[in-house]
């Protein structure tokens, strides 16, 4: 089962990551998934990204998660 995050706008809707320039990678396991996030959320961030969602295979695991600080 792989893990990937969905990239969503402020709206809520859904975002093509090719469509803000990237490459959002299938992890085999939460941590490594969480770790890219960690790596990469000012980014996505800078991109219009304003939220992400977790998903192991089809199931939602947490999330939308905010990006922006409170």
């Amino acid at each position: 089962m792989s893990w990937h995050w969905r990239l969503e706008d402020p709206a809520g809707t859904t975002i093509d990551p090719a469509s803000v320039g990237v490459e959002v990678p299938e992890s085999e396991n939460q941590g490594d998934a969480e770790s890219w996030l960690g790596e990469h959320w000012r980014d996505l961030l800078a991109r219009g990204v304003a939220t992400v969602t977790l998903f192991e295979g089809e199931e939602k695991v947490y999330g939308p998660m905010g990006l922006a600080a409170t």
